[in-house]
This record gives C-alpha cells, structure tokens and sequence, in this order.
C-alpha cells in the first residue's frame, strides 16, 4: 500500500515528467503496433499465397503410364507433399478454355492439342518453403521422361523474404524508439529521486533497505509503462480505422498480441526504472 500511495503520489507531483516517460513507452510500443499490424496482414495475406504454392511436373507426350503412376506414387510418398493430381493433355486444354476466355476461338481451332499432360504437386502447411520446393522439382527432374519441372522461383523466394524484412524491421525501430524511452523513464526517475533525497535519508536512517525505498519508483516506472502501453494501442487501433474506413480493408491484430504489447510497456517500464534506481541511489 505504500508503494501504491508514493507512486500515485509522484504521479501528481510531476505530471509533466511522467506524462512524457509514458508518452515515450506509448510511441515506441506504436511503432512496434504500427509494423505488428502490417506484419500480421502480410503474414494473412502470405498465407493465403503460400496455399497456391505448388509445383507443376510437365511430362513428355511419350511418357508410358506405368511411368506417369511411378513418378506419382513417389511423390505421393514423400512427407511434404498433401496431394498429388494428374492432368491429362485434354484437361489441360479444357482447364484453359475456362481460365482463358479471351483465348477460346484459338483454342476452339486447335487440331492438335499443344498442352503438356503434367502432375501437379500440393505440399503439406509449413512445408511451402523454397527449399522444399526446390528439392521436390529437382527430385522430378531426375526422370527422363519429364520436361520440366515449375514452382514459380522467384516470387516463392520474395514471399519468405517479405517475411524477413518485417520482423527485421519491427525488432531494429522498435529496439529504437524503446532505448530512447528508456533514457527518457531514467531522467524522470533520477530528478524524482533527487527532489526526495531528504526523505529517503531519512528512511535510510531509520532502518529501512534499499528494496523498500526502490518498491515506490519500480511501481511508477510499471504503471508508466502500463501508461504507454494503452496509449499505443489506442494510437494503433486509431489507425487501423482510419485504413479500414478510408483506404482499404485490413484485419485487427489478435488479443493476445496486444496484452503482450500491454505487458511488454509495464515490463519496459519497472526495468527501466530498475536500472536508473540502482544508479542514482548510490548518489543520494
């Protein structure tokens, strides 16, 4: 209770100091919510790729059944691959007549049918990377009957890196912002420690350790953070409404992402506090 009392206390001694010490956990927190949201709707986004990610076995025209039903049982029998289908030459071309309208009196003029028969290669969740991708098209490779073997390189490669890229840039700004508040929760800790220099000598005279004196100052640094913590969710899903209403539609990021961010703000803040507590009493 006394820890409660002196940390609310502090709270309306300096409002200024504590206002720009939670401001500061808030902006770097808002940072972190900025590149959460969009990290979360690329990763929706991704994931909704990564389900087309598949890879297409283009056989020769003399390839012999026996050997198309080898190549598909092998496949099949691999640990990354869900489904594998067949795709004879004529549903080839019935697959594009659908898909490609604007094509259709060309290929209603066809004498022969110039699609590959192929075998179409779905992979299991969490095995869509590029090297299972890679592995599995050189695997088909190796059969002399099979043409070529297709994955879609290049953008399987800039699906994962766009992954990369947002977690790199959420930790590298997000480290930033919250090393500037940190210094910020320092200065407004070392000035409250010195405005009460006298009463903690006092406390130290009459017998009472550091840990009791540090209880009040962990607390303010805690609830500052707790502060900062709701102030950029609130910026954040400001934000976020702002897109939805007025841009384009995008989805919130989940509950549990924000009470770690919430967390994350009152653990910000009592480190922070711990840290410039430890130094500057030593001074007092």
């Amino acid at each position: 209770m006394y820890a409660m009392r002196e940390a609310a206390a502090a709270f309306r001694r300096a409002p200024v100091l504590t206002g720009l010490s939670s401001a500061m956990v808030g902006l770097a927190l808002f940072v972190v919510g900025l590149f959460s949201l969009v990290t979360y709707n690329l990763r929706l986004a991704l994931s909704a790729i990564e389900e087309r990610v598949e890879v297409v076995v283009y056989l020769r025209d003399d390839a012999r059944q026996s050997e198309i039903d080898l190549l598909l049982t092998e496949l099949a029998g691999l640990d990354e691959v869900r489904l594998v289908r067949f795709v004879s030459k004529r549903d080839a071309l019935e697959r594009a007549r659908v898909e490609l309208p604007e094509f259709g009196e060309l290929f209603i003029d066809l004498e022969v049918n110039p699609l590959p028969q192929s075998l179409e290669v779905e992979l299991q969740p969490g095995a869509r990377s590029p090297e299972v991708v890679e592995m599995i098209s050189d695997q088909a490779m190796a059969y002399p009957f099979v043409e070529d073997a297709r994955y879609g390189r290049e953008w399987v490669d800039r699906l994962f890196a766009l992954r990369r890229i947002g977690a790199a840039s959420t930790a590298v700004l997000g480290s930033a912002f919250g090393l500037v508040a940190a210094l910020i929760i320092g200065t407004a800790l070392r000035i409250a420690i010195f405005a009460r220099r006298d009463e903690i000598y006092i406390m130290r005279l009459v017998g009472a350790k550091n840990g009791f004196i540090r209880r009040p100052f962990l607390l303010e640094g805690a609830l500052a953070g707790l502060m900062g913590g709701v102030f950029a969710w609130a910026l954040t899903y400001g934000t976020y409404r702002g897109v939805y209403s007025y841009l384009f539609e995008i989805a919130w990021i989940p509950s549990g992402w924000i009470a770690i961010g919430l967390a994350s703000g009152c653990a910000f803040g009592a480190l922070s506090s711990a840290v410039a507590v430890r130094r500057h009493l030593r001074e007092v």
